[in-house]
């Protein structure tokens, strides 16, 4: 390492036990190189845990924890989550057959749900079971729900293991729709292997696949690798998607969904 990304690195630590949230843009700024330059000088302190690196910039160090609880999931940022499921309902067509993995933002698209006619819900998640259940009787929109069989998870409210993926490989779907718990430029992450067992498999199932995912995720990995960004087609975000993914030859889906 130059004694000149020794001395960024060194400033760059200084300012973030300043600072909540450092800026990739005004430390580019401040220290007269390019954004790249910082990306990479917070890429090497990050794999060395001085730091975690977050949508735009880094933060503290954040060591890694355990998925918590879906009730204490529910309301972290829940307005980003609630405005991707609106985005994501957009793209739901009358008579589509979907299949919605398990995850609070997944949740919040079975929430918004509404008009539609004939739609068949394939899902593990037991949360968005009962919502789709409660407005399918409301008539709120008209269909079908499939709730598939495993083993219950009652902290993330959710079925997994073999016999779900068993049932699963009998299903074509229009649409899957895809939680995470963290995403990198080239691949996608959850928390609990058994459930990222049964996400690798519903990315195998689906005509379209779309990743819903809050920007509080992004550059972000965890305990299982789900799949490849190359299986996705869409990626729906309450941000646009970041500036070097723009650059990089490396973004393979059609489309970025973002307000």
């Amino acid at each position: 390492m130059s004694a000149f990304a020794a001395d960024r690195h060194r400033l760059i630590e200084d300012i973030l036990h300043e600072d909540e949230k450092i800026y990739v843009t005004q430390l580019a700024e401040k220290m007269n190189v390019t954004p790249e330059t910082i990306r990479k000088d917070l890429a090497i302190l990050e794999k060395e845990n001085r730091l975690t690196r977050v949508h735009g910039g880094a933060v503290k160090y954040v060591p890694p924890v355990q998925e918590p609880l879906f009730r204490q999931k529910m309301n972290v940022h829940l307005e980003a989550k609630r405005t991707i499921g609106k985005l994501a309902s957009r793209y739901i067509q009358d008579g589509d057959t979907i299949m919605l993995d398990v995850g609070t933002t997944t949740y919040q698209l079975a929430y918004a749900l509404a008009g539609l006619q004939r739609l068949t819900i394939v899902t593990n998640s037991l949360a968005s079971a009962e919502i789709i259940n409660k407005n399918l009787e409301a008539k709120i929109f008209d269909g079908k729900l499939v709730m598939l069989g495993g083993m219950s998870n009652p902290e993330q409210k959710s079925v997994s293991g073999a016999m779900t993926i068993q049932m699963l490989r009998h299903f074509q779907f229009d649409k899957v729709f895809l939680s995470c718990g963290g995403v990198t430029i080239t691949d996608i992450f959850d928390y609990d292997l058994e459930e990222s067992l049964v996400s690798e498999t519903v990315m195998k199932q689906g005509r379209e696949t779309y990743l819903l995912v809050d920007s509080s995720k992004l550059n972000r990995t965890s305990f299982c690798r789900i799949g490849s960004m190359t299986e996705l087609n869409y990626v729906v975000c309450d941000a646009p998607m970041p500036r070097e993914w723009q650059k990089s030859k490396r973004t393979t889906f059609k489309k970025w969904i973002s307000p």
